[in-house]
């Protein structure tokens, strides 16, 4: 598959045209609403499916496949990998880095999102695209909140929303151990990078837990 440019978007702007971040397939012209249901009694992380308005599964997640090298794979309803996201969490800035499909090649690099900060929480993430190699500015940023399963998505560095995700509630999501989401999307704005960003929320937690065990034993072996 070729790679699809992805323009650094303006900031305090709307897209008027589609924006293919991972795939213009994921690009449409009017607003996206799609659901998530997670698992949450799940140990190893969340795995989660996400679907559109009719119950059709869109995108897929396995936390099962992680391995050792801190790969996460997001797969299509068909069950073909979409993005590979290789994390960095003991790193100076906890960092990511998404690829085309199951690649982990530098030049299959779509984009890569830093953690900025953490409290209690709360998060910060600044989204870099592949061509944004001073990273001087960013070109989305995630503001999330863990206590209640929220984020917005913005433009560059601006106030301006393109995506948020919320609990739904109005379904009952204690039921079977599982959290129901949803997400609303911007027209034009591919909502196949929105799904991956939240991918990399979803981690966070259980990494932070594990990244301070990493510490904390190698504080104890010295």
């Amino acid at each position: 598959m070729s790679k699809a440019p992805a323009p650094t978007p303006a900031p305090n702007a709307k897209f008027d045209s589609p924006v293919p971040i991972i795939s213009p397939h994921y690009c449409v012209p009017h607003e996206v609403n799609l659901s998530i249901v997670r698992q949450i009694l799940n140990v190893t992380g969340g795995n989660f499916e996400v679907t559109d308005v009719n119950g059709t599964v869109i995108f897929e997640v396995n936390q099962r496949i992680l391995s050792l090298r801190g790969l996460r794979v997001l797969f299509d309803g068909n069950g073909n990998p979409v993005v590979t996201i290789r994390d960095k969490i003991l790193s100076a800035h906890d960092r990511w880095k998404v690829y085309r499909g199951d690649s982990v090649e530098e030049s299959d690099l779509i984009f890569s999102v830093k953690r900025t900060s953490i409290v209690q929480l709360r998060t910060k993430l600044h989204v870099f695209l592949a061509n944004n190699t001073t990273e001087e500015a960013c070109d989305f940023w995630v503001e999330a909140d863990f206590s209640d399963n929220s984020c917005i998505v913005y433009i560059g560095q601006s106030s301006s929303k393109v995506a948020k995700m919320e609990k739904n509630k109005t379904v009952r999501s204690v039921l079977f151990g599982k959290d129901h989401l949803k997400i609303t999307i911007d027209p034009n704005i591919d909502y196949g990078f929105i799904v991956a960003l939240i991918m990399i929320l979803d981690a966070i937690p259980s990494q932070l837990a594990t990244a301070r065990s990493v510490i904390s034993g190698m504080r104890l072996v010295s």
